[in-house]
């Protein structure tokens, strides 16, 4: 076989230009960079990761330490509390016996400890003792939660509702603010005079039950956080722009498992447009809940409108595991007689409740609820 000849132009023909060279050196260095930028990439991830976790560990065994500080404070309460009671049973006037008991120690305490142990203090002691050493007096053998909670338990005089409250605040990881905002729009009240004599009996045993769609709706909604005056002349976006910009509080308001989805949300029939004021999705019921926002007294076309949301809601958006779409219609006043007769009388998802936008006194509630 012949040999073919190579000359030196062929050899230098197949050697890339200076050109040729820089682009491949430049391709391999971009290959090069991008990986190790892959790999910084990838360790910024898990170092990203590696903080977060440490920092929920840190904040979890934070949150246990505050638990466990807060309960035996309140332990210590109401220990003190006990030894102060039963050192007053010792006197033969236990009322002036009581008053110089709580004077000395106070006294003594606060020499020791500067402060903490006022005279009125160690009468919120007392009292605390007093109300929580009777029999099922608190959801459990151990405190849930703080000592300044305790203290607003204490003066609610009603045994059930102080159980309701103290379930509610418990199981919904309300601050002192909240469970007094709950207590002074009297939920208790509104919730109770709205059920029979087993299911009052059951809000002081398990707390508000959520079960069918009944349960989530109440009967006025208290808006007082909004800061509108009852009556005044202002307009249906006003108060959607208040309640948007309250979410927290009318989240509050609303209730149990309730999640913000959007505002003003558009449905369309061929040329014409709807919009529903608030949506939100109720997890404990697994379904949609539709709010409209009405000033003034209620039509009967509003609650036309609302059964028109709500069917489209079910038809269009709803799951097939959902349950069927609730609304409901929120208004200044409302005639009971109109909404039952433009309703079927099976109906269980739409409803009209009033809201006031001022805190009315417990007398005052009552006096609204059995108008209605």
């Amino acid at each position: 076989m012949k040999k073919e000849k190579i000359t030196i132009d062929d050899l230098l023909s197949k050697i890339p230009n200076k050109y040729e060279l820089a682009i491949v050196a430049g391709k391999v260095a971009k290959k090069e960079f991008i990986k190790g930028g892959e790999i910084m990439k990838k360790r910024e991830i898990e170092n990203m990761e590696i903080v977060k976790n440490v920092i929920d560990l840190l904040e979890n065994t934070r949150k246990k330490v505050v638990m466990t500080v807060n309960q035996t404070m309140v332990l210590t309460y109401f220990e003190i509390g006990r030894m102060i009671v039963e050192e007053e049973q010792k006197g033969e006037n236990r009322a002036e016996y009581g008053k110089k008991i709580l004077k000395i120690l106070s006294k003594k305490l606060t020499e020791k400890y500067k402060k903490g142990f006022s005279l009125t203090n160690l009468k919120q002691i007392r009292s605390f003792y007093l109300v929580y050493s009777e029999k099922g007096q608190t959801v459990s053998d151990q405190f849930k939660l703080s000592w300044s909670h305790y203290v607003k338990l204490s003066r609610i005089s009603n045994p059930d509702e102080r159980k309701f409250y103290e379930i509610e605040a418990v199981k919904n990881n309300w601050s002192l603010r909240e469970l007094e905002r709950q207590f002074d729009s009297a939920l208790y009240t509104r919730l109770s005079l709205s059920r029979d004599k087993d299911k009052v009996l059951e809000l002081s045993q398990k707390g508000q039950i959520i079960e069918k769609p009944q349960d989530l709706v109440k009967d006025p909604y208290i808006l007082e956080f909004i800061g509108l005056p009852e009556q005044s002349s202002y307009s249906e976006n006003e108060l959607e722009e208040k309640l948007i910009s309250k979410l927290e509080n009318f989240l509050l308001e609303l209730g149990n498992g309730f999640t913000f989805v959007g505002r003003q949300k558009r449905i369309s029939f061929d040329e014409q447009h709807f919009y529903i004021d608030l949506v939100f999705y109720n997890r404990f019921l697994k379904c949609f809940v539709l709010i409209d926002l009405k000033i003034g007294k209620l039509k009967h076309q509003d609650i036309g409108q609302m059964q028109m949301y709500v069917n489209y809601y079910d038809r269009e958006m709803k799951l097939d595991d959902e349950n069927k779409t609730i609304g409901i219609v929120l208004c200044q006043e409302k005639n009971q007689s109109l909404v039952e007769y433009t309703l079927p009388e099976d109906n269980e998802r739409i409803f009209a409740s009033t809201y006031k936008t001022i805190l009315p006194s417990k007398e005052e509630l009552i006096k609204i609820l059995e108008e209605d």
